[in-house]
């Protein structure tokens, strides 16, 4: 499985300014591509809302060698209720640690040189206090599961995730499709996985003739396909396919045809300006302010 890559991690966000502030400012990552759609995905990328919507991805540097963050960003959806699925984004850097600290950013060190932080929308980060690799910061994406070895069956025997390290004690597993990507920490958390509305999405790439073959699998091992081998537009930029499956806690997993993948995700140099503009074309908070209403929540 080494041509397997991964690529982002959704998270939902309801203030977008204070959010993309967050990232960088205090995580230092900058703004790679941001994209507007005026209607629902039909992959339900950005969850189960048919409206106007936008997608920042965010990081430090571009998918063919960095793990990044997409910002998803649902105009009508002011906050969303964090399950307990998402534990977290291990980050490699000790100027992170030093930009919290310089804009007051409340930190807590959880262990000796492990400082958890907490960015708008209550998702949670761990910053390594030490010198930032040259590669990529990002460490690992940390997920809750209910049972670890049913985990182990799913993503190491039916993905092909190499195991680097399982802990029988603490109850955890780090997996990866290679030594020098961001590894996917699988935590047993000792019950059903809470997914709420704030459910996130993992994705992987993989070359575009697999994609028939991982959906055919899953069919053959009765596991859960949420959205079936599909083209996904993007306007002005490639078509990439995909298969959306779960994993048996509900994890919601994309792999994505490379090929395409990698012309759609070459990094835009007016990224940061896209993002500004729709920021403050945004008027959706004046819109329910007027109307004395709270944006709503998810």
């Amino acid at each position: 499985m080494g041509s397997r890559r991964a690529l982002h991690y959704v998270l939902k966000v309801g203030d977008r300014p204070a959010t993309v502030s967050f990232y960088r400012d205090v995580l230092g990552m900058k703004v790679l591509r941001h994209e507007e759609f005026e209607e629902g995905c039909k992959a339900t990328c950005n969850g189960p809302y048919d409206g106007k919507w936008s997608k920042t991805m965010i990081g430090y540097g571009s998918e063919d060698s960095h793990f990044v963050v997409e910002l998803t960003y649902n105009y009508g959806v002011g906050e969303y209720r964090l399950g307990s699925d998402f534990r977290g984004l291990t980050l490699q850097s000790s100027q992170f640690v030093a930009n919290a600290r310089r804009f007051n950013w409340p930190l807590s060190e959880v262990s000796s040189g492990l400082f958890e932080t907490v960015a708008p929308g209550g998702y949670k980060f761990y910053l390594e206090d030490k010198e930032q690799p040259k590669t990529d910061p990002v460490q690992k994406v940390t997920l809750a599961i209910s049972n670890l070895q049913t985990s182990i069956s799913y993503w190491s025997d039916l993905l092909g995730m190499t195991i680097y390290n399982k802990d029988e004690v603490k109850k955890n597993v780090l997996l990866g499709y290679a030594d020098n990507q961001c590894k996917l920490e699988l935590q047993e958390i000792g019950g059903p996985v809470d997914h709420a509305t704030a459910f996130g999405r993992i994705a992987f790439a993989c070359p575009k003739e697999e994609l028939p073959n991982i959906e055919a699998l899953m069919k053959k091992e009765n596991q859960k396909i949420l959205t079936p081998l599909v083209s996904l537009d993007t306007p002005g930029k490639a078509t990439v396919q995909v298969v959306i499956l779960a994993d048996p806690d509900g994890h919601e997993i994309c792999f994505v045809g490379d090929e395409a993948f990698q012309e759609l995700s070459q990094t835009d140099p007016n990224a940061e300006k896209l993002l500004n503009d729709a920021m403050v074309a945004d008027k959706s908070e004046e819109w329910f302010a007027k109307r004395k209403m709270q944006k709503p929540s998810a």
